[in-house]
């Protein structure tokens, strides 16, 4: 890579972009979705009746509110509650409230990549749960393993909902889950939905919605692309499309060029050629059972100590523990 390249690659955007359309086959992380825009066209999502992930999740949390509660608590010193990818926070202000009602010591710590979905969560906690001691962080995952390691006064307990472990392919999730193990003492627990195997039907639908609201999203990667780092995608010359694999259990989003064409992006000085066809790879969704979960934990040191599962069994979130202390 040529000194000018490298100069013009100072930020993360930058750097992620150039290396992932520069490629082959192209890529582009699905954590640039999320800007205002971004934010909104999840919520529109969440909303989805083909996207069940989120009600599924939701009543687990609303069922079992007592025993997760009981599980998280910390007589003696309390607990940090530490939730990772926190967004609007629907599901999580459920137990925050039954926590707070029923006099748990606790802070919790919201932590999301995007800034306007901290800012709209910590008003949102204001307003409806003054009660609750929060104290939001803007960060992506990896950055913030590195302070969570600096939380160790009191128990603590993180928390991953919405199956956001299912954007990683088993070996990055293994590290993943790796990286929280090594951050927890004996006592912390990591509290962590995974969306279940299931007719792949249902999965599909939940990725590629008739309104075409899902569509958006993805492509508010390139929208992104063109408003911030002066490219020319033609958004509307790129087709949505999911595929679901249910022998791996990966569902797979891409934006496919339906004609061939010519991409300049200003920012980072490169013009990208797309063949008729040709894919950019924009997100991945895992699907999981009970002895894919069980392996991946004890490849982490960690140690599986309870499930909660809905009326449907779609969708089940597992409280770990570290492996030996």
């Amino acid at each position: 890579m040529n000194t000018l390249i490298k100069k013009s690659l100072d930020t993360s955007f930058k750097k992620e972009v150039f290396e992932g359309l520069t490629n082959f086959p192209k890529y582009l992380s699905s954590k640039y979705i999320y800007d205002k825009k971004g934010d909104k066209l999840f919520q529109d999502i969440m909303d989805l009746p083909e996207y069940y992930l989120t009600n599924c999740e939701f009543d687990i949390i609303k069922t079992h509110k007592s025993a997760i509660a009981d599980a998280f608590k910390n007589n003696a010193t309390g607990f940090d509650l530490i939730e990772l990818g926190a967004g609007d926070g629907k599901k999580t202000k459920v137990l925050l409230k039954y926590l707070s009602e029923n006099n748990f010591n606790f802070v919790y710590k919201p932590i999301d990549i995007s800034q306007n979905a901290i800012d709209s969560l910590a008003k949102k906690l204001n307003e409806e749960l003054p009660e609750v001691n929060t104290d939001p962080e803007i960060g992506e995952y990896f950055e913030v393993l590195e302070r969570l390691k600096t939380f160790n006064q009191r128990k603590k307990v993180i928390m991953v909902l919405g199956s956001n472990i299912g954007n990683l392919l088993h070996p990055k999730a293994i590290d993943f889950l790796t990286k929280l193990k090594d951050t927890m003492a004996k006592e912390d627990l990591l509290f962590m939905g995974f969306d279940q195997k299931k007719d792949p039907e249902t999965v599909l639908n939940a990725y590629n919605d008739k309104t075409g609201v899902t569509a958006a999203f993805n492509k508010n990667l390139l929208a992104r692309i063109n408003s911030e780092l002066g490219g020319n995608f033609a958004i509307d010359k790129f087709r949505h499309w999911e595929t679901y694999d249910p022998e791996s259990g990966t569902a797979k989003s891409f934006l496919v060029a339906e004609e061939t064409m010519e991409v300049t992006i200003n920012a980072i000085d490169i013009v990208i050629n797309f063949e008729q066809w040709e894919t950019i790879h924009t997100e991945i969704s895992q699907k999981y059972d009970d002895k894919i979960v069980e392996w991946l934990a004890e490849e982490s040191g960690l140690t599986i100590e309870n499930t909660f599962t809905d009326a449907k069994e779609f969708y089940k979130n597992y409280i770990f523990r570290r492996k030996n202390g």
